[in-house]
């Protein structure tokens, strides 16, 4: 059975450079829209690419961004439960 994360490992800038773009998407959708965001989506996507980001930083071993990385996972739980309404 292959393993993601030697797939991973082969083609981390891709996966990372993809990880950076959907944060940028994420909070120029925020800032363009403001109120009118659909913040679900966008918190969604947000935590999306903080679960990719981490992924990539765990496996470099790099604890500054994993810690960044995981607290914006954090975040982005947060910012679904407010979209949900449950906070």
């Amino acid at each position: 059975m292959p393993n993601p994360n030697d797939f991973l490992r082969r083609h981390m800038r891709a996966f990372e450079m993809l990880g950076v773009l959907m944060r940028i998407t994420s909070f120029s959708v925020v800032s363009w829209l403001g109120p009118k965001s659909p913040f679900m989506l966008v918190w969604s996507f947000n935590s999306i690419d903080a679960v990719l980001l981490s992924w990539c930083a765990v496996l470099r071993r790099d604890l500054p961004y994993s810690i960044l990385n995981i607290f914006w996972i954090g975040v982005g739980v947060l910012g679904i439960l407010r979209a949900l309404g449950i906070f």
